[in-house]
């Protein structure tokens, strides 16, 4: 649900690893993409919970995300629908070797449980941000050949 809302696979900016495994764990979720629809939210979130007795079944599932979809096909004004969610294409291309299968070994896991607000703050604060801008400015205009190197590779990704 939360690639479909941002366009984007879930912690695209973090490694794929053990890690995060452990951080999901212990309920450190994606960060809901500004303007998404508060029901599709709350699905979403319910789908998340820790708890898989809180969890909603597929029918519930399909019952409510066809209800919205009528809402919003129903709505007069499309404009509106398109202006409610703006996609964040900063990453839009990705790296398929993120995304390849990978056995783990855990032992010894803990019990999942939903992350607090305050945890999931402190995971989506900037120290973990590492996005790097594709547009480097180069304050001082020295176009040496190490500077169009290092634009040309990330011009490529």
């Amino acid at each position: 649900m939360w690639e479909i809302s941002s366009g984007q696979p879930p912690f695209i900016n973090h490694g794929h690893d053990c890690n995060l495994a452990i951080n999901v764990i212990n309920g450190i979720r994606p960060k809901i993409v500004s303007g998404t629809p508060t029901e599709y939210k709350n699905l979403m979130e319910q789908c998340w919970d820790a708890d898989p007795s809180k969890r909603p079944d597929t029918n519930t599932l399909m019952i409510k995300i066809r209800e919205m979809n009528f809402y919003y096909q129903s709505m007069s004004d499309e404009s509106e629908i398109h202006n409610n969610l703006e996609l964040d294409e900063t990453n839009s291309n990705t790296n398929s070797r993120l995304f390849t299968s990978k056995i783990h070994q855990f032992e010894n896991l803990p019990e999942p449980r939903n992350a607090t607000e305050e945890e999931l703050d402190v995971f989506h604060s900037k120290p973990y941000d590492y996005s790097i801008p594709t547009n480097i400015d180069n304050s001082s205009n020295q176009n040496n050949s190490r500077t169009s190197k290092i634009n040309s590779f990330f011009k490529g990704w």
